[in-house]
């Protein structure tokens, strides 16, 4: 009766039988070793005499040259590349901004509408007096929620008129946003200065921001009656 570990005779003239007890402990050694393979740092060393080899150390002699290998996996891939393809499309012409508060319903009810409806958006919030010039200097005015589509601009939340601009740029009317995707994360619209006293040389240096030109205003036409400008 063959024994378990009985020889495995490879086909080929010539060829040596090869033990089964070292294959079979090869393979298990192979599976559980990978694991481990992946979270080290592998080193590339490369010999005087030209010979290069692979190792979890430096094992480094004055001779020899080693290069650490980047084994990390690769980086996540951003929300906006796992849009589909005519959503990616309208993103990049129309991108979509909402400015809001806090303790705002208008502004609660705006981002329902948006999430509701599969609208990729960024989203800034007004906290501080520096955010609520920004939005002046931006806008023209301070009242929020306020809603940007391309260089459009959408003063105070209203469902039907936010919904036919979503609608003439383009914008699915359900979601067609992927499981995986992930909203940007919300920021104040300046972003907090740190802590840092300038160098008179380098404040005079420093030119001032061009001022913003004003937003034109929307013209309501038969054809189009949302008034829309892009």
């Amino acid at each position: 009766m063959p024994t378990p570990f009985s020889a495995v005779q490879p086909t080929g003239s010539g060829a040596s039988p090869v033990p089964y007890r070292l294959f079979f402990l090869a393979c298990i050694c192979l599976v559980l070793g990978t694991d481990k393979l992946q979270a080290q740092t592998v080193f590339r060393t490369v010999e005087t005499d030209g010979q290069v080899t692979f190792s979890d150390n430096t094992a480094v002699t004055p001779a020899s040259k080693a290069t650490t290998l980047d084994n990390r996996p690769p980086a996540a891939v951003p929300s906006e590349l796992l849009l589909p393809f005519e959503l990616r499309q309208v993103v990049g012409k129309y991108p979509v901004t909402l400015y809001s508060t806090a303790n705002c319903a208008p502004c609660d009810s705006g981002r329902e509408l948006l999430r509701r409806r599969g609208v990729p958006f960024a989203e800034k919030t007004i906290t501080s007096s520096q955010d609520s010039e920004a939005l002046q200097r931006l806008n023209g005015k301070t009242s929020l929620p306020l809603l940007t589509l391309g260089n459009q601009h959408i003063d105070g939340y209203s469902a039907s008129e936010w919904t036919q601009y979503l609608d003439a740029a383009g914008y699915p009317q359900r979601s067609k946003l992927p499981a995986n995707y992930r909203a940007p994360q919300t920021a104040p619209l300046v972003a907090p200065e740190q802590a840092s006293v300038p160098t008179p040389a380098a404040s005079a240096a420093t030119p001032a921001a061009p001022a913003l030109p004003p937003v034109t205003d929307i013209k309501i036409s038969p054809s189009n009656p949302a008034g829309i400008q892009f």
